[in-house]
């Protein structure tokens, strides 16, 4: 019993051979040879996990290398076209725009109405004629009885002077004018400034009349003299005031301007009291220091403060119910017309090439000035005549205009309202400032309205109804195009026209000369317009109406194609790496990149077993050919299709990827399965012959115990038999 104690102490096992425990140990015996054997397919289990890393690895290799690819396809896209010109059928259509292709298009001048416009009757239901005048009737604007510098009463007179020492020969004193004072008199300026005339420097086109320097357009410079050689009197103010008022107008030459009446009444005082007018042109507003007023009697203010004083014209039946204001314009289509506050000047004093005609003077070129202080409405709607082209004016060598027969009807005024003449050269568009617009009616019903539009009578265009036809063109879908006006499938636009063109692979463009061209799109620059390989024939009725070129072979532009032909050659390094690096994803013999199949076994009887098929991911097996250069890359189509062979090959490596990754996971899983029984089956075997360590330590101690007792009392015994052995002695 102590020696097989000791023999399960040494071995660790209670059951050593078939005699200590046959069962056990034969059991045990299997269980450990099953679990060698399993333990022994374990290498070719790892060895396949690393055949399918060695294949991912690639494939990630691969799809990079794609993605190069891609990129260098894309280059290509974005390089000029390989071609200088592409080839193209062209034809010129006389009048065509890229708003209508239809081209020259025949019309007639078409009548625009505006709301009726009334006069100055009371109540406002009097239409205005072409007779009613653009100014109303002058008023006066009559001041109080001004005292003299010495303070008498009533004794403002024409000659008393604007500055010097108080007396019975100036103005009052506080109301005397210093040097840079101005007043503002309807928008028009007049300067004081110290000094004499003579000494004044006369700027060109300006003239001297009196103590004034005029610049013939309103603006004045009155000059005072000095307190001991007064110079200006109140003369030469009002005259000041009538020349910014229109009331007075002059002749400018030499320097010299000669003043003389030209609307209303000139300024005057008598017994004391000044009157102005406002003329017929223009209100009457003067602005100006409280004090030089008050001095004229126009106002009780005094101080240093500004005051204004107005007057009104008045308004009647002559006359239009809401007179245009000085300054106002109309633009007529491009052409300005601009009212002015003044009577129209003779023949003798246009400017060379202008002519006069009423109250009208235009330039030639459709820009006319109306003059309100003696225009009409007739006289506006000839303005406006001139600008459409309406009717021609003439002008003659003798400083006039006449007018003529022009591409429309006269204009006219029909029961009060401005019946406008379109023309035929454009539509009609007025635009204006300050009130033109709504005082003759074109503001529209709110008066609100900044425009007044008008299109003419339009006919037909020079090919509309003719029809084209294209065959098929590089596998495009055969189109017919009718030209109209951009109903009912017809074609107006160039936009329209590349709408239907755009199926076809075709598109169109057209130039300041009218001239058509229909041109391939650059994913077909290499193609040939109308042969026989491409398609794109023209057909159709346009042999009646239009004559196109005969389509030519595109024009090889060399520079782009060497950059074509270069990006080629990068491509194919590219696809020469794929071909090198799928076939260096091998691992111990095995390339799934190349084809080959990987067999592993997952149990000892060979019943479990996983097969793995490769794919040859080759560029011949991925799709991907060696480009040539001078063929492939040559316009956008070709780009386009290897790009398409990219993608499909792109997906090819995804899913193969996919497969490979799930063949992973399972063949991971079976490893950790194999690993997993193999300690199981150990664990069993181990539990079937494994002793009790501490069991059998305490029998060899009890076996050992028992051992020395025994000896002890043999020992014991042996004395005992001594001792009676000396007795018997």
């Amino acid at each position: 019993m102590l020696a097989t104690t000791q023999s399960r102490l040494a071995s660790g096992k209670k059951v050593n051979t078939a005699l200590d425990n046959p069962t056990n140990f034969f059991t045990a015996a299997g269980l450990d040879s099953r679990a060698s054997d399993i333990n022994n397919l374990l290498d070719g289990i790892g060895n396949g996990v690393q055949i399918l890393q060695a294949a991912n690895t690639g494939i990630s290799s691969l799809q990079k290398l794609i993605d190069s690819a891609k990129s260098i396809a894309n280059q290509a896209l974005q390089t000029t076209v390989g071609y200088s010109t592409k080839s193209n059928v062209s034809t010129t259509i006389a009048g065509a725009t890229a708003d209508d292709l239809r081209g020259t298009t025949s019309f007639t001048s078409a009548n625009a109405v505006g709301k009726v416009v009334s006069n100055g009757t009371a109540g406002g239901a009097s239409p205005i004629t072409a007779a009613t005048t653009l100014g109303a009737t002058s008023a006066a604007l009559t001041g109080t009885a001004a005292p003299n510098g010495a303070g008498t009463a009533a004794s403002l007179s024409p000659t008393l002077t604007l500055l010097g020492t108080p007396s019975a020969t100036t103005i009052k004193a506080n109301g005397a004018p210093v040097d840079g004072d101005t007043l503002s008199v309807n928008g028009k300026t007049v300067t004081f400034r110290a000094g004499a005339v003579a000494s004044a420097v006369v700027p060109a086109g300006s003239g001297v009349t009196g103590n004034i320097v005029t610049d013939g357009n309103g603006n004045s410079t009155v000059y005072l003299g000095d307190n001991t050689t007064p110079a200006a009197t109140v003369q030469d103010l009002t005259n000041a005031i009538d020349l910014a008022s229109g009331v007075q107008k002059v002749v400018i030459a030499n320097g010299v301007a000669t003043p003389s009446n030209s609307s209303g009444t000139n300024a005057a005082i008598a017994a004391g009291v000044l009157s102005l007018t406002t003329g017929n042109g223009s209100d009457l507003s003067i602005s100006g220091k409280s004090d030089l007023l008050n001095a004229l009697g126009l106002t009780t203010s005094v101080g240093s403060g500004t005051t204004t004083v107005t007057k009104a014209r008045t308004i009647g039946a002559t006359s239009l119910g809401s007179p245009i204001a000085d300054g106002s314009t109309l633009n007529v289509n491009g052409k300005t017309i601009t009212f002015k506050n003044a009577l129209a000047p003779l023949a003798a004093n246009v400017p060379t090439g202008s002519g006069v005609l009423n109250g009208v003077v235009t330039d030639g070129q459709g820009n006319s000035t109306v003059y309100l202080q003696n225009g009409t409405a007739q006289d506006v709607l000839n303005a406006i005549d001139v600008a459409t082209g309406a009717q021609k004016a003439t002008v003659g060598p003798s400083g006039t205009f006449a007018l003529g027969v022009g591409t429309g009807v006269p204009s006219q005024i029909v029961a009060g309202a401005l019946q406008i003449s379109t023309g035929t050269t454009s539509d009609l568009t007025v635009s204006g400032t300050g009130n033109a617009l709504g005082a003759l009616g074109l503001a529209g019903n709110t008066g609100t309205n900044t425009t007044f539009t008008a299109t003419r009578n339009a006919g037909l265009g020079g090919v509309s109804g003719t029809t084209l036809t294209f065959t098929a063109f590089k596998g495009g879908t055969p189109v017919n195009v009718t030209f109209g006006d951009g109903t009912n499938g017809t074609v107006k636009t160039l936009a329209q026209l590349n709408a239907q063109l755009q199926a076809n692979n075709l598109t169109a463009t057209i130039d300041a000369n009218s001239k058509l061209v229909i041109t391939t799109i650059n994913d077909y620059a290499s193609a040939t317009l109308g042969s026989t390989a491409d398609g794109g024939t023209i057909g159709g009725t346009a042999t009646s109406s239009l004559t196109f070129t005969t389509a030519q072979p595109p024009v090889v532009d060399t520079v782009s194609q060497a950059t074509r032909a270069n990006l080629v050659a990068q491509y194919n390094n590219v696809i020469n790496q794929i071909t090198t690096t799928s076939q260096d994803a091998s691992f111990n013999g095995v390339n799934l990149l190349s084809g080959d199949t990987l067999k592993l076994v997952f149990n000892e009887t060979g019943t479990s077993t996983l097969n793995i098929n490769g794919t040859q991911l080759t560029p011949a097996g991925l799709g991907l050919p060696t480009l040539v250069a001078g063929t492939d890359f040559i316009d956008n189509a070709a780009a386009n299709k290897t790009l398409t062979a990219l993608n499909a090959a792109g997906s090819a490596l995804r899913a193969q990827a996919s497969s490979l990754g799930s063949n992973l996971s399972i063949v991971q899983i079976r490893q950790d399965f194999a690993k997993q029984l193999i300690n199981v089956l150990q664990t069993g075997s181990s539990n079937l012959t494994l002793a009790d360590t501490n069991e059998e330590a305490a029998n060899s101690q009890a076996l050992s115990t028992r051992q020395s007792i025994a000896v002890s009392a043999l020992a014991l015994a042996n004395q005992s038999q001594q001792s009676v052995l000396k007795l018997l002695q």
